[in-house]
């Protein structure tokens, strides 16, 4: 007997040196608040950018702490922070990675001051609320308590709060990649892509980004005779463009099923109707007759969907001509072109040239900034299946590997052999349609998500780093 309750006892100090404690959140919520609100106040569109006033203020929180910081800077308004909590070595590091730039804004448009993280009706509003300042101060308020709580970590925790996402990655993650690489690398990536949707204040999914589409841009241009508006000509560059474009945006390109979005709507049909869930099994339908109904049926209804599927293409800029009475000699579109991740862009640009068919038009590729190809993140992983367990924990709703229709920065952490998954807070799925997500005129967030997302994000990354 006395054997067994020293056993028990013995069991019971292991275990509770093991469980670290859990941070006062009634507190860390005020902090939270006050830290998101002070870099939602910092004006960071890209372009110019400007990053440096939100990483001098988050180098500051985390030194205070005595959190060593270093920062790296390819121009010098434009730094990247990193930071390292030590762990024991016994498995690779974990990176948590955030972007403090912004898309830029009208403010003439905004119902509330784009900068003002204004407080309403619980939502907090402005430009970076949801991309990527809710991920930035999630990762911050993680490693401060890592710190307050002397956490034993089996891995180092690496914080790392670049510049550029939104469209100069030359001077954020390319510059860290090339150039800082061993002050990032690690065997797993949090950083943003993801999110849970919420409809009527009830989390129905989570998705987690593992792969996402490669940006390009296809140019299509059409030349033909300058000439004057009263005489029509067969040759109206503008004409054959406007036919070109209508063609482009008519295809369907080809399916392209990859490991992600087959578990993606696997998964996703289990949670919904009967009708949803049987056009989401018949879409893995090797057979067209089976799936090409269901496909058709998520272009006129869920296009985010069906760009999952496939190579997209949207047209986004036309340009030609100077006056009414003038015809142009020339006349250039701008392609929206999302690559999916095994899709070979020369054969691609082949299959383009095809459907438009038109020796008066020529179709290449543009300038733009863009991101390499790369594998999926394994769905089968130690820190997938802790991201698992804790959507469970904290949503109580499933989990659905996603590929992302846009990019992120993790794309360069996945070439050099990383396993990334992007991860997000709860969003209203009215938002998007009703202007109110990420890259809008009224972006904002749930507060009280803001706060459970950092509850999440914490869990998440306590579970796997910690010594075991």
């Amino acid at each position: 007997m006395r054997a067994t309750l020293l056993t028990f006892a013995l069991l019971s100090t292991t275990l509770l040196a093991q469980t670290p404690a859990q941070p006062d959140w009634a507190k860390l919520d005020e902090e939270t608040l006050r830290h998101y609100l002070a870099i939602i106040r910092m004006d960071t569109t890209d372009p110019p950018g400007g990053e440096k006033p939100v990483v001098d203020y988050l180098k500051q929180v985390l030194e205070a702490e005595g959190i060593a910081v270093q920062t790296f800077a390819l121009e010098p308004h434009r730094p990247n922070l990193v930071a390292r909590i030590k762990g024991s070595g016994k498995q690779r590091p974990l990176l948590l990675m955030g972007h403090s730039d912004t898309v830029n804004v009208d403010p003439k448009k905004w119902t509330h001051p784009p900068f003002g993280g204004m407080r309403e009706g619980g939502y907090i509003y402005g430009r970076g609320t949801v991309d990527d300042k809710d991920n930035v101060i999630a990762h911050v308020m993680t490693m401060l308590m890592l710190k307050r709580l002397n956490v034993k970590l089996d891995r180092d925790v690496i914080l790392l709060i670049e510049a550029g996402e939104e469209g100069t990655t030359r001077v954020g993650i390319q510059f860290m990649v090339n150039q800082h690489f061993a002050e990032i690398d690690a065997e797993f990536c949090y950083a943003e892509g993801g999110s849970l949707t919420r409809t009527g204040g009830e989390v129905k999914y989570a998705r987690v980004q593992t792969v996402e589409k490669i940006p390009r841009a296809i140019t299509v241009t059409s030349k033909g005779v300058a000439g004057h508006g009263s005489v029509p000509l067969e040759t109206n560059a503008l004409a054959h463009l406007g036919e070109a474009v209508g063609a482009i945006a008519a295809w369907t390109p080809p399916m392209r099923i990859n490991e992600t979005t087959a578990a993606y709507f696997k998964r996703l049909a289990t949670v919904s109707s009967p009708a949803d869930a049987a056009r989401y099994r018949d879409l893995l339908s090797p057979d067209p007759k089976i799936s090409g109904p269901a496909d058709a049926y998520l272009r006129k209804n869920e296009p985010s969907h069906w760009s999952m599927l496939r190579t997209s293409l949207s047209p986004t800029m036309i340009t030609g001509g100077y006056r009414t009475n003038v015809i142009p000699s020339e006349g250039t579109a701008n392609i929206d072109t999302r690559l999916a991740p095994d899709e070979d862009p020369a054969k691609f640009l082949e299959l383009v040239k095809q459907v438009v068919n038109d020796p008066q038009v020529e179709v290449s590729y543009g300038a733009r900034d863009t991101r390499p190809p790369t594998p999926t993140a394994k769905l089968d992983s130690e820190a997938f299946k802790v991201i698992e367990a804790n959507i469970t924990k904290h949503y109580k709703t499933i989990t659905l590997p996603t590929m992302s229709t846009g990019a992120t920065d993790m794309s360069y952490l996945r070439q050099k052999g990383m396993q990334c998954y992007g991860l997000g807070p709860a969003l209203d799925s009215e938002d998007g349609p009703k202007g109110f997500g990420a890259h809008s005129d009224q972006e904002r967030i749930v507060e009280s998500e803001l706060y459970r997302f950092v509850r999440f994000n914490w869990d998440a990354v306590v579970d796997l780093a910690r010594a075991k």
